[in-house]
């Protein structure tokens, strides 16, 4: 009877990811935007040293291969140094990176402001708790940040500023959104000059995980919502999508996906990225 039930729901939850997708934000620059001009090399080093010294403390792996932050563990002199840094970013005038220390840049300042708000709000058993008004279901509204003199929330810095200027499809798995169903918050902060390498084992990482792509006990695919969310970043329709999913695949999984010729769900994890929860 249970099996029968979620097979029933299947097409359902699939509806509400396509309902969730349209709610999304359009990858759309700003009005009048001018935070995304670059600089001619060497442009300006940003110090991401404070961020990579609190992942290294608070991030940790699962026996999942999940990164977890132990939040609870935080001291108030690290709260602080968090603090500091994004004080300092928040100084700096994107103008004056060139375009890999920019999107460098903007990946660290969401990350960064996206654990600063959980600390602020925690204990949370998801970032969805977080709430700014009684028909919010998150904080990605709030007003986070300020850069050259413009406010900013994670919505714009995600979905105005990163998708609509550098066309990188792999910036799903740079940004983390404090939920297990995402891609690892890596335990270092990400750098220009290694984005390419990082990119590509972010991706490799998410994929041939069963949070990005798994198959159920009957062979149907479950695809992480992420590629129905930000379908227009990876394809125009899903069978480009499961071709895109495929290149970075292990053979075994490369196989079964060009074997497969629909999505059958999509699923989301959206509990907190807690150690304490995954203990």
């Amino acid at each position: 009877m249970r099996k029968l039930l979620i097979l029933l729901l299947l097409p359902v939850l699939t509806a509400c990811a396509s309902v969730e997708r349209l709610a999304l934000p359009a990858p759309e620059a700003l009005p009048g935007q001018t935070l995304t001009r670059f600089a001619s090399p060497p442009g300006e080093k940003v110090d991401h040293r404070d961020w990579t010294a609190f992942l290294h403390r608070y991030v940790v792996a699962d026996g999942k291969g999940v990164n977890r932050v132990t939040y609870g563990q935080v001291t108030q002199a690290d709260r602080a140094r968090l603090d500091e840094y994004l004080v300092d970013l928040q100084a700096i005038d994107p103008a004056r990176l060139t375009r890999d220390q920019q999107l460098a840049y903007w990946i660290n300042l969401y990350n960064a402001l996206t654990a600063d708000v959980v600390l602020e709000n925690y204990p949370v058993a998801s970032i969805r708790d977080i709430k700014d008004g009684p028909l919010s279901i998150g904080p990605w509204n709030q007003p986070l940040a300020r850069v050259a003199g413009q406010e900013l929330t994670l919505n714009d810095i995600e979905h105005r500023i990163i998708r609509p200027t550098f066309g990188e499809p792999r910036i799903h798995y740079a940004l983390n959104c404090a939920a297990v169903g995402c891609p690892n918050l890596m335990d270092r902060a990400w750098q220009a000059e290694t984005l390419e390498r990082d990119f590509a084992a972010a991706e490799h990482a998410y994929i041939n995980d069963p949070r990005g792509v798994q198959f159920d006990q009957r062979g149907g695919l479950i695809l992480s919502k992420i590629f129905i969310w930000f379908r227009e970043d990876f394809g125009p329709n899903e069978k480009s999508v499961l071709a895109y999913i495929a290149t970075a695949a292990e053979p075994e999984l490369r196989a079964r996906l060009q074997q497969t010729p629909r999505v059958k769900a999509y699923q989301y994890d959206w509990a907190l990225n807690d150690a304490a929860a995954g203990s």
